[in-house]
C-alpha cells in the first residue's frame, strides 16, 4: 500500500468532515458553512450522496439517475457554486458513491420504468440483478411488484387500480404509485376505443393507426433494443401531440380506461399481459425476483460487474473526477457487489490518484484485504476498537448478572445473533434462500452423491450455514479460494454442523466446497456467487438491525461493526492494531460517529464510565424499574426494552420526550419480540409510548436520572476528548461527522441527521482564539474542550504532516496504574498521552510517569513547556484532560 500512501500525501489530507447534504442542506446552504469548517481545520469535505436521488430522499442512497446531480440539492449550477467557493478556501471534496442499487419506486428511473415496459427485452435487462426464471414459474419473465396493501384479487374488486393517461403515456395507478404498460397493451386499449367509442372517422383511423403501430414495434429482444426504444420515444411524441390536437379522441380513450379499470376481470387478464406483476407487499419477501439492498424492496441490485452498468453509472463520476474539484471517492456497500476486487480496479483503473475507501465491516479479527486497490475502510474497524479502550473488562461479570436479573436472558450473544440471522433468513430474505436452493439444486441434481437431499434439506442447512457465518462475506471469484476465505467458510460448516446435528453434516461440507469453488461433483460459480452476496445483509439485517436491540447487555458495544461479547479493548491490542494500520492501510479513514452508527460518540463515551461503576448502575437501575413499575401497561416495554431505555436516557440525556418515543419505537420493531416494521403491533407501540410519557412526566424519576447523570457526566466528557485525540492522531485520515465538534448526543438515524446549529458553532470557534485551555475547560457544558481540541490538533497535523506519515511508536507508562494512560509518538515530533479508565486513579497524584524522548516539547492544547522529562499523568492533565505534544526546536543561543 505505499503507493495509496504516495496519494493520501499528495492530496494533502488533513481531515475530513462529513456533510450530510439533504432535508433543505443544499449545495447553496452548505456553501454558507465552507469558510467556518475551512478555519476549523479540514482539508477535505466528505459528501453524502449527490446525485439525483429518489423524491423526499433524506440520504442520498436511493439514486434514481447516475447522469444527474440532485436537483433537491440544487442541481449542477448550485454544485458548481459550491465547487467554486470550496477550491477559493482550499477545500476539496470526498463524494460518497452508491454502486449497489439504485432506487425504484420513483418514475424517474428511466432504466427502471423501461425494463417496467419491455421486461426481459429491455436495453436495461441487463442493467438489475433480476432473475428472469426463478422458481415460483407464475413470477418467470415478467417482473414482481409487490406494492399492493392486499390480495389483487381483493385490491381489484375495491377498483383500486385503475388505468390513466398521461399525454401519450399510460400507467397503472395505485394510490401514490404509477407503473408503466407494455407497449403492445397499449395497441389493444387503442384499438378498443377506435372500435366502441363514437369518434369522427378521421380520428378513428388516426387511432387505429397508433393501435397497429405500438403492436408493430420491434419485439422486446436485446438485440433490438436500441431501434424499439427509437421508435417508442417517436410514438410517444406524436400520440401525445394527437391527443392535444384531438380532445374528442382523448376523451375517447379515457372513457375507455375508466371501463377497463371499473370491471375486475377484464383489468385483471388487462394485467396479465405485462411485464410485470402487482401483487401483495408481503408476497416480495417469499417470492421476489430480484437482488435488493438487504430486504428493502425499493433498492434493487446493480449488475456493475458489467461493462456497460459500470460505465453508465459512473460517467458523471468520472467527469466530476476529471475537473479537479472531487479528490476522493467512498465506496458504499462494497459487499453487495457480485466482485468487489474486479469492481475496485475498475474503479482505481477510472480515478488512479483518487483516495478510496470502502464501506467494508470487518469481524474483530478480521483484516482488509491486501490485494484490493484502496486506501482502507471507512473506519468502523477503528471505531469500536477505540470504544473498547474505555470500557473497564472487570464490568463485564457484574453486567452480564445485571442483565439477567432484569431480563432472565441468559444465553450468549452469539446464540442469539445466530438465532435472528436464521429468522430474517426465513422471513424478509426468505425469497434470496429460495434462488439460492433453487441453484444448489440444480447443482446438486448432476451428482449421484447429492441427488437425494430435498429442498427442504437444502433450504435448512443454507439458513443454518449462513446463520453461523463468521464474517460479513467471503470473496472467492474464479480462482483458488484465499487463505482467509477457506478458514471462515470452514468454520461457518463446523458451527452449523454443531448447531444442527440433525442435519447431515456433509451437507455443510458440501456447501463449504460448493463457495469455495473447490467441489468437483457440485460446481456451481453463480451459487457461490449468491451465496456470497447474502451472507452480509443476512449480518446486517440480524444482527445489526435486530439482535443489536434484543440483546441489550451493554449497549455502547451494539454498534456497527462491533462485538458486544468483547468487554473492552486492552492497550496492548489497540497499539498493535494502530501499528498494522500504520504499516498496510496509513491512509485508511478514522472514524468515532457516522450517519449509520446506533449512536453517536459521545453517548458511548459517557456510558462506557458506567462500566466503572456497576455496582451503582445496578442500584440505580434497579430503583428505577421498582419506581416505574406502575406505568406499565401488559409487559410494555418488556423488560429488555426497559433496560435499553435506562441506558439510552443515561447516554443522551437532555433529549426530549419526542426523541426519546422515536427512538423507542424505532427499537423495538428492529427488535422484532413484539413488533416489527413488517408487521407493527399498534397496540404494543401504542403502550411503549405511553411508558415514555409517563417516565418524562415524573419529575421525581427525571431528578433521579439526573443526579446519575451528573455523576458520570464530566468523566464521559474526559472520555470523549480522549477517543477523539486517539482518532484525529491515529494511522489514518480523521473525519468528524457533521456537528460533532461539540458534544453530539445523538442517536441512530435519523435522528442523528437532525439539523446542525452552525452559527453557534462559528461563534464558539471565533472566540478559541482568545480562549485558553483552562477557559475551555470552565465552559466545558457548550462543548467548547472538544472544539479547541479538534481545532489545534488539525492545525498540528497540517503542521507536522510529515510526522503523521511517519512511525507509531507506544510508549510505556511507568509506574502505579500505568494501565489507565495510552501513550504514543508519531513521527519525530508528535507524542499523544490520554487518560483511561480514568476514574481509577490516572488523575491521582500516584498516577504513572511518561519517559518522554529527548528534546524540548510543549503541549499544542495548552500552550505550556513540559519542563520534567518524566512527566507524571497528574502533570500532563493539569490544565486540560488530554494531552498532545509538539517537540520545540531551540533556537541557537548567539
Amino acid at each position: 500500500m505505499k503507493s495509496a500512501q504516495r496519494v493520501a500525501a499528495h492530496s494533502g489530507l488533513i481531515g475530513t468532515y462529513r456533510l450530510q447534504l439533504g432535508g433543505g442542506f443544499t449545495f447553496d446552504a452548505a456553501i454558507n458553512v465552507l469558510p467556518y469548517l475551512a478555519k476549523l481545520g479540514v482539508s477535505h469535505l466528505y459528501l453524502s450522496p449527490i446525485l439525483q436521488a429518489a423524491e423526499g430522499s433524506a440520504h442520498g442512497y436511493d439514486v434514481i439517475d447516475h447522469n444527474r446531480l440532485s436537483e433537491e440539492l440544487g442541481g449542477e449550477a448550485a454544485y458548481s457554486r459550491f465547487c467554486t467557493a470550496a477550491t477559493a478556501l482550499g477545500l476539496k471534496q470526498i463524494v460518497d458513491i452508491v454502486p449497489n442499487h439504485m432506487s425504484i419506486h420513483d418514475r424517474r428511473n428511466a432504466w427502471w420504468w423501461d425494463l417496467l415496459e419491455d421486461g426481459p427485452g429491455s436495453r436495461f435487462a441487463s442493467y438489475f440483478d433480476v432473475d428472469w426464471d426463478p422458481p415460483e414459474s407464475k413470477n418467470r419473465n415478467v417482473l414482481l411488484v409487490p406494492i399492493l396493501g392486499d390480495h389483487r384479487g381483493k385490491v381489484l374488486e375495491k377498483r383500486e387500480i385503475s388505468v390513466r393517461r398521461d399525454g401519450g403515456r399510460f400507467v397503472f395507478r395505485y394510490h401514490e404509485h404509477a407503473v408503466p404498460l407494455a407497449f403492445h397493451s397499449i395497441g389493444q386499449l387503442l384499438n378498443g376505443a377506435a372500435d366502441h367509442e363514437p369518434l369522427e372517422p378521421e380520428h378513428k383511423a388516426r387511432l387505429q393507426f397508433f393501435a397497429d403501430a405500438y403492436r408493430s414495434l420491434p419485439a422486446p429482444a436485446l438485440k433490438d433494443a436500441v431501434r424499439r426504444n427509437q421508435h417508442k420515444i417517436v410514438l410517444l411524441d406524436l400520440l401525445g401531440h394527437f391527443f392535444e390536437q384531438a380532445p374528442s379522441a382523448a376523451a375517447a380513450v379515457d372513457r375507455t380506461l375508466a371501463t377497463l379499470s371499473d370491471d375486475p376481470a377484464a383489468l385483471d387478464d388487462f394485467l396479465n399481459l405485462q411485464h410485470h406483476r402487482l401483487a401483495f407487499w408481503k408476497t416480495g419477501d417469499r417470492e421476489l425476483d430480484y437482488r435488493r439492498f438487504f430486504d428493502v424492496n425499493s433498492l434493487v441490485g446493480l449488475r456493475v460487474e458489467h461493462e456497460d452498468v459500470f460505465k453508465d453509472t459512473h460517467r458523471t463520476l468520472e467527469r466530476l473526477l476529471r475537473n479537479g474539484c472531487i479528490d476522493g471517492l467512498r465506496v458504499d456497500h462494497i459487499d453487495g457487489l457480485a466482485d468487489p476486487e474486479r469492481y475496485l480496479e475498475r474503479l482505481r483503473a477510472l480515478a488512479p490518484k483518487a483516495w478510496v475507501v470502502v464501506e467494508k465491516i470487518l469481524a474483530r479479527d478480521e483484516r482488509l484485504r491486501a490485494s484490493w486497490p484502496v486506501h482502507g475502510t471507512t473506519g468502523y474497524d477503528f471505531l469500536n476498537e477505540v470504544n473498547g479502550l474505555f470500557i473497564d473488562p472487570a464490568g463485564e461479570e457484574p453486567f452480564t448478572a445485571l442483565f439477567t436479573e432484569l431480563t432472565g436472558e441468559k444465553r450468549a450473544f452469539a446464540e442469539v445473533a445466530a438465532e435472528k440471522r436464521e429468522a430474517v433468513l426465513k422471513e424478509g430474505l426468505a425469497a434470496d434462500v429460495d434462488r439460492l436452493t433453487q441453484l444448489l439444486a440444480d447443482a446438486c441434481a448432476s451428482t449421484r452423491m447429492f441427488r437425494d437431499y430435498t429442498r427442504f434439506d437444502l433450504r435448512q442447512a443454507l439458513r443454518v450455514f449462513i446463520a453461523a457465518f463468521p464474517v460479513y462475506r467471503t470473496y472467492v471469484s474464479g480462482g483458488p479460494a484465499h487463505v482467509d476465505d477457506q478458514t471462515w467458510a470452514t468454520q461457518a460448516a463446523s458451527a452449523a454442523a454443531a448447531r444442527r446435528p440433525d442435519l447431515d453434516p456433509e451437507l455443510f461440507t458440501m456447501i463449504s466446497d460448493c463457495l469455495l469453488g473447490r467441489s468437483e461433483q457440485v460446481a456451481s460459480p453463480m451459487f457461490s456467487q449468491r451465496l456470497q452476496q447474502l451472507t452480509s445483509p443476512a449480518t446486517a439485517k440480524g444482527v445489526e438491525d435486530t439482535a443489536f436491540y434484543a440483546w441489550s447487555r451493554f449497549i455502547a458495544l451494539n454498534e456497527v461493526g462491533g462485538t458486544p461479547q468483547a468487554f473492552g479493548t486492552s492497550i496492548e491490542r489497540f497499539h498493535q492494531l494502530n501499528q498494522w494500520a500504520q504499516h498496510h492501510t496509513p491512509a485508511r479513514m478514522v472514524a468515532t460517529s457516522t450517519h449509520d452508527t446506533k449512536r453517536s460518540e459521545d453517548v458511548r463515551a459517557r456510558l462506557a464510565v458506567l462500566t466503572e461503576r456497576p455496582d451503582a448502575w445496578a442500584t440505580a437501575v434497579k430503583r428505577w424499574k421498582k419506581h416505574n413499575a406502575a406505568k406499565k401497561l401488559d409487559d410494555a416495554p418488556d423488560a429488555d426494552a426497559e433496560y435499553l431505555f435506562y441506558q439510552t436516557l443515561v447516554g443522551a440525556w437532555p433529549l426530549t420526550e419526542a426523541r426519546a418515543q422515536a427512538f423507542m419505537v424505532k427499537a423495538s420493531r428492529e427488535s422484532k419480540a413484539r413488533t416489527s416494521w413488517v408487521a407493527p403491533n399498534q397496540e404494543y407501540e401504542r403502550r411503549v409510548s405511553e411508558f415514555v410519557s409517563a417516565c418524562f412526566s415524573d419529575s421525581d424519576f427525571l431528578t433521579d436520572l439526573g443526579r446519575t447523570v451528573d455523576s458520570i457526566l464530566a468523566q464521559g466528557e474526559v472520555n470523549s476528548l480522549a477517543q477523539t485525540l486517539l482518532k484525529l492522531t491515529s494511522p489514518g485520515v480523521p473525519d468528524v461527522y457533521q456537528g460533532t465538534e461539540l458534544w453530539s448526543l445523538d442517536l441512530v438515524g435519523p435522528d442523528n441527521r437532525r439539523e446542525v446549529d452552525w452559527p453557534t458553532r462559528v461563534k464558539l470557534l471565533e472566540e478559541l482564539k482568545t480562549v485558553s485551555a483552562e477557559q475551555a475547560m470552565a465552559r466545558s457544558r457548550e462543548g467548547l474542550p472538544k472544539l479547541l481540541l479538534i481545532n489545534r490538533t488539525l492545525e498540528l497535523r497540517r503542521r507536522q504532516g510529515a510526522s503523521f506519515e511517519g512511525a507509531y511508536e507506544p510508549l510505556t507508562p511507568e509506574g502505579h496504574d500505568a494501565e489507565h494512560l495510552v501513550a504514543y509518538q508519531r513521527g519525530d515530533n508528535v507524542i499523544v498521552a490520554v487518560p483511561r479508565l480514568s476514574g481509577s486513579g490516572a488523575n491521582q497524584p500516584e498516577g504513572p510517569t511518561l519517559r518522554l524522548p529527548r528534546g524540548h516539547w510543549s503541549n499544542v492544547l495548552t500552550g505550556e513547556r513540559i519542563i520534567s522529562e518524566r512527566p507524571t499523568a497528574k502533570t500532563l492533565f493539569a490544565r486540560f484532560p488530554v494531552a498532545l505534544l509538539e517537540r520545540v526546536v531551540e533556537k541557537e543561543r548567539a
